[in-house]
C-alpha cells in the first residue's frame, strides 16, 4: 500500500518511526529536513498523488489541541480538535482536505506524547468541566490504525482523564484495536454515513455503508458508545425517499441505549477550497448541483438547504430524542 516513506531526519530513531519502517521493508525511504519541504510546495498534482500517496513521518512542535470551530460539537461548552495525521486514506469528492492541502500525501505526526501532554494540561485547567476532544477533523481517526496505532495509544490515555471525552470520527471498519479492549465510557466512535446510492458516487475508496454498519454493530455489542454523523447531506433528485429509506436502514440495527449522539449538516465548502476542488474534478456531478456562494462558503441555495435540513431533521426525530440531536451550523 505504501511505496514511498519520507522521514524527518530528527526522528529517524524514534521508536514509532522504527516500527512503521519495519512494517514496509520494500518501501523507498527518503530523508527530509521538515515535512513541509515535501507537503507544502505548490506545484503538486493532488489528483495524481491521490492514486499512490506517500507516507510522511514527522514531528509536530506546536498547536497540538486547538479550539474547535463554532458550531462543531455534541453538547460540551469546551470543544477541541487534534490531528495526529493530515489527509485521509479515502477519496470523498466533497472533502475539504483536497481544497486545503497542496499534497495528497499522508503526514503522520509520531510524537503522540506531546499531544497527550497538551490535552492533559487543558483538562487540568478546567477540572470541574467536561472537555470534548475530536479526532478525525483532518484525517480519518481509524482508517490507518494498523499502521499508526493511534487508538491503541490514545484510548488508555483518555481513560486516565476524568473530565475528557474523545470522539473518533471514521468511515473505517478498522475497529479491532477497540474490540480488543474494554469500552471506554467517555469515548464516542462516530461513523460518517450517507445513503448507499450517494456513497457509491462520491465516497471513493471508503468501505460500503453496509460494512460500516456491521463494524458499528460489533462495537455496540461490546458496549461502545456510537455517534451517527449524517454530514454532508447531498442533494439529488428523489433525496427525500433516499434519506427516509436510509434512516430506516441505519436505525433498524442501532442499540439506542448506546447511541450517544446524531449530527446532521449539508454540503458546504469554503469558496477558495471549492475553486481548487472544482478545478481538480471539473466533470464531477456533485459540483453541477444547485450550488451558490454565500459569505465565503459554497453550499446549496438557502431554500433548498433549509428544506433538506428540515426534512431530514423531521425524519431523525422520529427515531431519537431531541437531546441527542446536534444539527451543524
Amino acid at each position: 500500500m505504501i511505496e514511498t516513506i519520507y522521514i524527518e531526519e530528527a526522528i529517524l530513531q524514534h521508536p514509532r518511526v522504527v516500527e512503521i519502517i519495519a512494517r514496509f521493508p520494500q518501501a523507498r525511504k527518503i530523508i527530509c529536513g521538515r515535512y513541509g519541504e515535501v507537503f507544502n510546495p505548490k506545484a503538486q498534482n493532488f489528483r495524481l498523488q491521490k492514486q499512490q500517496p506517500a507516507l510522511i513521518l514527522a514531528e509536530k512542535y506546536k498547536n497540538f489541541a486547538l479550539p474547535a470551530p463554532l458550531g462543531y460539537g455534541i453538547g460540551a461548552l469546551r470543544n477541541y480538535y487534534f490531528s495526529h495525521m493530515l489527509n485521509c486514506l479515502y477519496d470523498c469528492r466533497y472533502c475539504f482536505l483536497q481544497g486545503m492541502y497542496q499534497s495528497a500525501n499522508y503526514v503522520l505526526f509520531v510524537n503522540y506524547e506531546d499531544f497527550q501532554q497538551d490535552i492533559r494540561q487543558l483538562c487540568a485547567k478546567s477540572p470541574d468541566e467536561d472537555l470534548h476532544f475530536f479526532s478525525g477533523y483532518d484525517c480519518d481517526s481509524l482508517a490507518l490504525e494498523p499502521v499508526t496505532g493511534f487508538a491503541e495509544q490514545f484510548l488508555p490515555f483518555f481513560a486516565s482523564l476524568p473530565n475528557a471525552w474523545l470522539e473518533l470520527r471514521t468511515k473505517s471498519t478498522q475497529v479491532r484495536s477497540l474490540l480488543n479492549r474494554e469500552p471506554l465510557p467517555r469515548c464516542i466512535v462516530a461513523f460518517s454515513l450517507s445513503p448507499d446510492i450517494i456513497a457509491k458516487k462520491v465516497e471513493a475508496k471508503a468501505p460500503s455503508v453496509q460494512r460500516r454498519l456491521e463494524a458499528l454493530c460489533k462495537l455496540q455489542e461490546q458496549g461502545w458508545q456510537i455517534g451517527l454523523r449524517f454530514d454532508p447531506l447531498i442533494y439529488q433528485s428523489g433525496y427525500q425517499q433516499q434519506y427516509r429509506e436510509f434512516f430506516e436502514q441505519v436505525f433498524s440495527c442501532i442499540n439506542f441505549d448506546l447511541l450517544h449522539s446524531v449530527s446532521l449538516g449539508v454540503f458546504r465548502l469554503p469558496e477558495n477550497f471549492y475553486k481548487k476542488v472544482h478545478k481538480l474534478y471539473p466533470d464531477e456531478k456533485l459540483f453541477a448541483g444547485p450550488l451558490v456562494s454565500q459569505q465565503g462558503m459554497v453550499s446549496y441555495q438557502q431554500e433548498l438547504e433549509q428544506e433538506m435540513m428540515a426534512y431530514c431533521t423531521e425524519q431523525l426525530l422520529t427515531y431519537i430524542p431531541e437531546e441527542k440531536f446536534f444539527p451543524c451550523n
